[in-house]
């Protein structure tokens, strides 16, 4: 199973959309929201869908992301920025990962959502940067193994950049 953490902090415009979408996937998973101190809808939209665990927390991705991993189930535990939205066969995919102990984490190719040539663009610089370093960012929907991830100390608390630190970590 896995467990897909998503952080929020006013993310009313996104929430909805991204919830209805990752629960309309196929797959063994649990969505669970951790919640910075929004200051919009953004727990009102939450509390609406009652296949989605709530969890209130401090402000900070790296400090919401260990807090959802402590309440996780999965074998695996994926992290979603509220505007990003997995392919379509993700969850089925890393289900199929469960046996595979070879396959530890992992993440997507990044794609924006328009057809403007910078931002294509933009996504090659970043799938290419990540084949060469092996380094997924937060917006790429990174995957990891929650034993690994404990076992690592999860994401260190910092304000930024907390993703690449830890794909550091993991990389090593």
């Amino acid at each position: 199973m896995i467990s897909l953490i998503i952080p929020t902090l006013n993310e009313e415009h996104n929430i909805k959309n991204v919830l209805t979408y990752v629960l309309n996937l196929s797959g063994a998973y649990e969505v669970i929201v951790v919640d910075g101190g929004s200051q919009d809808n953004t727990v009102s939209i939450v509390e609406e869908e009652p296949r989605v665990r709530l969890i209130k927390s401090s402000k900070g991705r790296a400090i919401q992301m260990n807090i959802g991993a402590k309440y996780a189930k999965g074998t695996f535990l994926l992290f979603l920025h509220a505007d990003t939205y997995l392919p379509e066969n993700a969850l089925s995919k890393i289900n199929s990962f469960e046996s595979d102990f070879e396959i530890a984490a992992g993440g997507f190719k990044h794609q924006f959502s328009s057809n403007d040539w910078r931002l294509k663009f933009i996504s090659f610089l970043h799938n290419y940067r990540c084949k060469k370093s092996r380094l997924f960012y937060g917006d790429q929907a990174l995957f990891v193994r929650r034993s690994l991830f404990n076992e690592l100390g999860g994401y260190p608390n910092q304000t930024i950049l907390e993703d690449w630190s830890f794909g550091q970590t993991l990389r090593n």
